[in-house]
C-alpha cells in the first residue's frame, strides 16, 4: 500500500489579492483558521487559489507562507500542474524545495493530450521529484478525462499516490477503485459527492466548501470513517444548499465572496473572472447565515 498523504478534509484554499499582489497577511489568517477548525490538509495554488493567474513569484511566496504558517501541523500540498510539462517540472521542484508534503497536478488543458500522453506527462514529472503526487481529474475545466484504465497505469508509478476525482461520474470512481485498489487513494473533488466517494473507498475530499465550513466538512468525513453514517449523511444533506450557492457561479467567484461575507478581506478574483453578481451574493449570504443559525 502506498503512502496516504492525508485522510479527511483537505481545503483547496483561496488566495487573497490586493493592489500589491497576494495579501499574505490575510492568507495566513485563513490558514490558521483552517488548522484551528480541524482540517487535515491544505492545498495551495490550485484552481480555487487562482494559480492560473498568479506569477511564479506569487506562487512561491504563497506556498512558502503556507508551509511556514502550518509548521508541520497539517500537510501542505502545492498545485504545480499545467499544460506545459517542462514548466510543471520546474514548479514541482520549486515546491519540493520549499518543503511541501505533496503535489497536486492537474491534467493538461487546452492542448490536452491522448491517454498515452497523460501517462508520459505524469511519469516524466514524477521522475523529477521525490514527493507524493495527487493526480487531478477535472474534465469540466480541462476538456480531458483520465480513464480508469489510465489511472491503473498511473498507479504503477511509485510516487503517484492519489487522485482528486472531480469528473462527477460515480461509475468511473467505482471503476478506478476496483482497478487500482490501495495503489491509488481517491479524494472527492466535488463537495456534493463527498459521501458517495467515501462509500466507494475514498479517503476524503479536497474541498472548496471547507474554506467557509472547515469543521463541518472535516466532521462529515470523520463521522463516516468512524461508522456513524447517519451523522455523516445528515451533514452532507444539511450542507447541500450552501454547496449549491458556492458553485452557482464559476469557482472561485462565490467562495471568495463568501470569505468576504464572513469577515476576511479576500478581494475579488482576477480577470477573466469577475466579482459575484448581486443576486448570487444575496443567495450566498442567505445560505451562510441560515447554516450559522441552525
Amino acid at each position: 500500500m502506498k503512502k496516504v498523504i492525508f485522510t479527511g478534509c483537505g481545503t483547496a484554499i483561496a488566495t487573497p489579492f490586493n493592489e500589491n499582489g497576494v495579501n499574505l497577511n490575510e492568507f495566513k489568517k485563513l490558514v490558521e483558521f483552517q488548522i484551528k477548525e480541524g482540517v487535515d490538509a491544505i492545498i495551495v495554488c490550485g484552481t480555487t487559489g487562482e494559480a492560473s493567474t498568479m506569477t511564479e513569484e506569487e506562487k512561491i511566496a504563497t506556498i512558502e507562507c503556507a508551509v511556514k504558517t502550518s509548521n508541520g501541523r497539517v500537510p501542505i500540498i502545492a498545485g504545480t500542474g499545467g499544460n506545459n510539462t517542462i514548466q510543471a517540472i520546474k514548479m514541482s521542484k520549486i515546491a519540493q524545495n520549499l518543503g511541501v508534503d505533496g503535489l497536486l497536478i492537474v491534467t493538461p488543458y487546452y492542448n490536452k493530450t491522448t491517454q498515452a500522453g497523460l501517462v508520459e506527462h505524469y511519469k516524466t514529472i514524477a521522475n523529477e521529484v521525490s514527493l507524493p503526487i495527487i493526480v487531478y481529474n477535472v474534465p469540466g475545466r480541462t476538456g480531458l478525462n483520465i480513464l480508469p484504465s489510465t489511472c491503473l497505469e498511473l498507479s504503477k508509478i511509485d510516487n503517484i499516490v492519489a487522485i482528486k476525482e472531480a469528473s462527477g461520474n460515480l461509475s468511473q470512481v467505482a471503476e478506478i477503485a476496483n482497478l487500482c485498489g490501495n495503489n491509488l487513494t481517491i479524494y472527492s473533488g466535488n463537495d456534493d459527492q463527498i459521501l458517495p466517494v467515501l462509500s466507494l473507498g475514498g479517503k476524503g475530499v479536497i474541498s472548496v466548501l471547507s474554506n467557509i465550513e472547515p469543521k463541518l466538512t472535516h466532521n462529515m468525513v470523520k463521522f463516516f470513517m468512524e461508522g456513524n453514517i447517519k451523522k455523516a449523511i445528515d451533514l452532507q444533506l444539511k450542507l447541500i444548499p450552501l454547496i449549491k450557492a458556492l458553485f452557482s457561479e464559476v469557482n472561485p467567484i462565490p467562495v471568495k465572496e463568501a470569505l468576504n461575507i464572513i469577515g476576511y478581506d479576500f478581494g475579488i478574483p482576477r480577470l477573466p473572472l469577475v466579482k459575484m453578481s448581486d443576486n448570487g451574493k444575496e443567495k450566498l449570504k442567505e445560505e451562510i447565515y441560515k447554516l450559522k443559525n441552525t
